[in-house]
């Protein structure tokens, strides 16, 4: 193990969203005090923040009292704020729900859930007259008279009206530009972290790194360690544990595929169908093939979802890259699920598109799985911490500036 050439204040380990959201979160909470951000990729963002469907989620999905519901509530009134104060494209479309009538009953408990959510910690008590969650349920008549492209056999929809959509790459962009101009922050691409121990002399961790395709690299004492490596995330962890403790790792797929063609001519909001609820199905991995709009109007559908299957030995952390090439295997099983709202689409317009890949804790024939910040101490020492942040899959991208915030002010204890 080499020595630590110089220490950090904080490092951040992974350049997707969510590390970009904390690093600029810290430089900002501790502005005399040193943050470091490693990315390996050249630029950021381009493992799952980059291939995602770029919603901005309202909350409706998970359990009530759920990090995964606070931090989507609180991350998505911090994002429309980010947007319209930093000029990043946005547009809140809304989003239909659409059930048929023996699907009733999930909208209904969507909407009834809704109205007893509460505003979640750091909330501008200036909105929290209002509702944190604004829903309503519309029949099939009036669905159709605001999407008249939707099946016959809809019989109702839930109705939110704080959906939206984001452009993902402006969104990173500037939070590594506020980064950049901050004193004290750094943010280091093309690096990895090949070794991470704890320190014997001073509270903190040894960080081996190495940059690019050199045969040797650096090492550095970080004081304090958050571990947003996504994908990543959990072999970080692994490293430190005894291997009888060790976090298990899964990994699905979702692909896209855009579409071009007849049966959508009205389209302007998104649709999500009602997830499979039967005793087969697994509704909180996946939402369902729904529709989405980037800000350019260009429909796409998906993503559906594959488990994937790690190599045992995980010596090949990145064996999911080959799984990012999209194909057109699947297309037919999505072009089933979507004529069941959409009956006029055509086969023939369904193109791949891309895919990515979400990091679970939990594999599919699990339950529901928060988001998880877990939180080791370098020898056990008062100081010197890693939090970890696991299963950070959606809706990461809309609670990404909450997370930070958690993070910071929360864990760290940081400026609010």
């Amino acid at each position: 193990m080499q020595s630590p050439e110089f220490a950090v204040d904080h490092l951040i380990v992974g350049g997707g969203v969510i590390g970009l959201a904390v690093a600029q979160r810290l430089a900002q909470a501790f502005p005399t005090k040193s943050t470091y951000l490693v990315e390996r990729h050249d630029i950021v963002g381009q493992e799952t923040s980059s291939r995602n469907s770029e919603v901005i989620h309202a909350g409706l999905y998970y359990p009530a009292h759920s990090l995964k519901t606070r931090l989507c509530l609180r991350g998505r009134q911090l994002l429309y704020e980010r947007c319209r104060t930093h000029n990043i494209p946005y547009k809140k479309t809304g989003k239909l729900v659409i059930a048929q009538q023996q699907q009733r009953p999930y909208i209904e408990s969507l909407h009834a859930k809704a109205q007893k959510l509460s505003w979640p910690p750091h909330s501008n008590p200036a909105d929290t007259h209002s509702p944190v969650l604004p829903t309503t349920i519309i029949n099939g008549e009036e669905a159709r008279k605001m999407e008249p492209d939707l099946h016959e056999n809809i019989a109702a929809a839930l109705w939110s009206p704080e959906t939206g959509i984001v452009d993902s790459h402006e969104l990173m962009e500037s939070l590594e530009k506020d980064i950049q101009e901050a004193d004290g922050s750094e943010l280091v691409y093309s690096t990895k972290v090949v070794r991470i121990d704890p320190s014997r002399e001073e509270p903190g961790w040894i960080v081996q790194l190495v940059t690019g395709n050199a045969e040797e690299g650096d090492a550095l004492l970080a004081k304090t360690v958050i571990n947003c490596a996504g994908l990543s995330a959990p072999l970080i962890v692994n490293a430190i544990l005894p291997e009888s403790k060790r976090i298990p790792m899964y990994f699905a797929r979702g692909s896209y595929a855009s579409y071009r063609g007849r049966g959508v001519e009205h389209i302007s909001r998104l649709m999500y169908p009602c997830p499979s609820v039967g005793k087969d199905s697994h509704a909180f991995h996946s939402l369902g093939t729904h529709l989405t709009l980037d800000l350019q109007g260009k429909i796409r559908f998906g993503p559906d979802l594959d488990w994937l299957n790690p190599p045992e030995d995980h010596e090949d952390p990145d064996f999911w890259q080959k799984h990012l090439v999209p194909d057109d295997s699947r297309l037919s099983l999505m072009y089933q699920a979507v004529k069941e709202y959409l009956p006029g689409v055509s086969q023939e317009g369904f193109q791949p598109d891309y895919c990515g890949i979400r990091p679970k804790l939990a594999g599919p024939e699990a339950g529901f799985q928060d988001f998880v910040f877990r939180r080791d101490k370098a020898n056990g020492q008062s100081e010197g911490e890693m939090i970890s942040l696991l299963g950070i899959e959606s809706p990461g991208l809309t609670s990404c500036l909450a997370i930070a915030e958690y993070v910071v002010a929360d864990l760290m204890g940081g400026a609010a």
